[in-house]
């Protein structure tokens, strides 16, 4: 006698087989990341800094304050000579006293790189600069921005 089997009996072992190539692709994206390119080097006091957005995503919602991530290579100069550092986007650099309120925008990594959840606005407009503000362990303190590129404006 034939059996009937529904659907599910049919095409159970399809789901199987999706579970088990599904963990390979995702494994697959993580290990190869796609960054956008780096910006241009600029040089501030002793330091040459240039910074790499991870994504080209508007600002999102972390911790009640909007923010963007970066990446911030140094190659010029002596990260430890670096008493703090922090990232704003806005039409003018937040003034530390007012950055030292918060834990986002600082910067924290290695010698290698310095990634940063750079304080933002909700949205974006084509008047606001990533600025970087830096203060050195002599107390001097260091000023330098980067102009959005229109791919983050969108």
């Amino acid at each position: 006698m034939a059996q009937n089997k529904g659907f599910w009996q049919r095409h159970k072992y399809k789901l199987n087989g999706l579970v088990l190539v599904l963990p390979c692709w995702f494994l697959y994206q993580s290990l190869t990341p796609q960054f956008p390119p780096a910006w241009p080097a600029q040089q501030l006091g002793s330091f040459e800094v240039a910074p790499m957005p991870l994504n080209l995503e508007p600002p999102y919602a972390h911790h009640d304050e909007y923010v963007k991530d970066f990446y911030l290579t140094f190659s010029q100069g002596d990260i430890s000579s670096i008493r703090q550092a922090y990232i704003n986007i806005g039409p003018a650099a937040l003034p530390l006293v007012q950055l030292q309120q918060g834990e986002e925008g600082i910067l924290h990594g290695s010698r290698h790189g310095q990634h940063v959840h750079a304080i933002a606005p909700k949205t974006l407009s084509a008047n606001d600069k990533v600025w970087l503000t830096l203060q050195t362990w002599q107390g001097e303190l260091l000023t330098t921005s980067w102009s959005l590129p229109p791919q983050l404006l969108q």
